[in-house]
């Protein structure tokens, strides 16, 4: 493969993302690490303590304790997609999204009970610089119509809604949109 010739480890990323769809708009959230910058709900995947043995042969060096963001020699990313494909010893998508949330909707002052998701997709990305792993889901408890409420408020700064258009062109007015939320518009994620 042709990520097996490049001698730099290849960086790694594995996210569970959700999407809060209403006509052709998604909700986006300002990302705490990079203020003005929006993006779909949703956080890196943690792994379990028995995949750092199966992590720690493949040479993954992760950036934070238990997540699956770092490198990989990429002498390993077959290796890597295997197991990330298991789902062995690592947070569900749905997981992710719960823990995440909670967060997430705790700053914007909405209870985040019995959340509910759809499956939508899972997705895996390789090109010689990058392996992204992406778990797709829709929203469908009730908090769904609170975050639209939110992204309709112009009087919220930091949730808001992109149209196809907008996320295309990667701006909703000054704020910048993360490349991954075109994932979530088109056909290939429409359930």
């Amino acid at each position: 493969m042709f990520w097996q010739r490049r001698a730099r480890p290849v960086r790694v990323c594995c996210a569970a993302v959700l999407r809060v769809r209403e006509d052709d708009r998604i909700v986006l959230v300002e990302s705490k690490t990079r203020p003005g910058a929006f993006a779909p709900p949703g956080g890196v995947i943690r792994y379990a303590g028995p995949a750092a043995d199966v992590l720690g042969r493949l040479g993954f060096a992760g950036d934070n304790d238990h997540h699956l963001r770092g490198s990989l020699p990429t002498r390993s990313v077959e290796g890597f997609v295997r197991w990330f494909s298991s789902g062995a010893y690592r947070e569900d998508g749905e997981e992710c999204l719960r823990r995440v949330l909670a967060e997430v909707l705790a700053e914007l002052g909405v209870p985040g009970q019995n959340l509910s998701f759809d499956r939508l997709r899972t997705e895996v990305e390789c090109s010689t610089l990058e392996l992204r792993g992406f778990e797709f889901y829709d929203l469908v408890s009730p908090v769904r119509d609170r975050l639209l409420a939110l992204a309709a408020d112009p009087r919220v700064h930091t949730v808001l809604s992109a149209s196809a258009q907008e996320v295309a062109r990667g701006r909703v007015g000054t704020a910048l949109v993360a490349p991954h939320a075109a994932h979530l518009l088109g056909n290939p994620v429409s359930p």
